[in-house]
């Protein structure tokens, strides 16, 4: 009997941008860069247990809006099966909005 990993979990997709500082309340400050990166904590736990050797299922659900695709190439890319993720018609995929000052 083959055993395996199984992860519930979230899955989100992580909205980058680099900036000179964090703004202040209110404050408005340009980006120098913008990416956009596969997250969320079970997502995350997937992607790391598949890379060191794992057979991960991953179980949760995304949105069918289009960014899902990120989601679904990175898990494909680090071996993580996704036959039991529902996408859910009409839904966003789960979203962070994330400053990293330099």
């Amino acid at each position: 009997m083959q055993k395996g990993i199984v992860v519930f979990g979230s899955l989100n997709v992580d909205f980058v941008v680099t900036a000179e500082k964090r703004p202040a309340p209110g404050e408005t400050v340009a980006g120098l860069s913008f990416r956009v990166h596969p997250g969320g904590k079970g997502a995350n736990q997937a992607v790391a247990a598949a890379r060191a050797g794992g057979t991960v299922t991953m179980i949760g659900r995304v949105g069918d809006d289009g960014i899902s695709d990120v989601l679904a190439r990175s898990l494909s890319e680090s071996g993580v099966r996704q036959d039991l993720i529902t996408i859910t018609h009409g839904a966003t995929t789960g979203c962070a909005f994330i400053t990293v000052d330099r």
